[in-house]
């Protein structure tokens, strides 16, 4: 179960953390609800592919969205693209909508933007199934996950 090994991850990284499990939700505003958070506190993580099996994850705050035009410069490549549904889920392990960087199939390298973690807060992410979030300090997400913090969203 993606659910398991995302638990089993966090267990094993000793960070703290806060599991929420919620129904179907329509919006933004109705997931951070669900999870106690506000909708900029709530992390879309999506898979960016840069080559032939080479992927990256970045956390994404609710209500914006990645500027291609700095996350290729942060990365220094000319061309980036988000794997289908299929590519995802090969890539992480998890199916789209339940993304998280925690207890994918193989490692991946994390760039959070800045406005995600930045002030230290609680956050929360994809906690590996439909209706599930993982809440945890923003600090322990950037440190735990020896993420890359930059400025590369925009508003969605």
């Amino acid at each position: 179960m993606s659910e398991q090994r995302v638990v089993e991850a966090l267990d094993a990284l000793g960070v703290a953390y806060e599991v929420t499990r919620h129904g179907p939700v329509g919006s933004l505003e109705e997931a951070a609800a669900a999870r106690g958070v506000a909708p900029g506190d709530l992390l879309k993580t999506l898979v960016v592919r840069r080559g032939e099996g080479d992927h990256l994850l970045v956390l994404v705050p609710g209500g914006r969205s990645i500027s291609w035009s700095a996350l290729r410069e942060l990365l220094g490549v000319s061309r980036l693209s988000m794997p289908d549904a299929a590519g995802a889920k090969d890539a992480t392990g998890f199916e789209r909508g339940t993304i998280t960087p925690f207890g994918t199939l193989v490692p991946l390298p994390v760039v959070a933007d800045v406005r995600a973690v930045e002030p230290r807060r609680t956050v929360s992410i994809g906690g590996g199934a439909h209706g599930v979030g993982v809440s945890l300090d923003s600090g322990d997400l950037v440190r735990v996950l020896d993420a890359r913090v930059a400025d590369v969203t925009t508003t969605a």
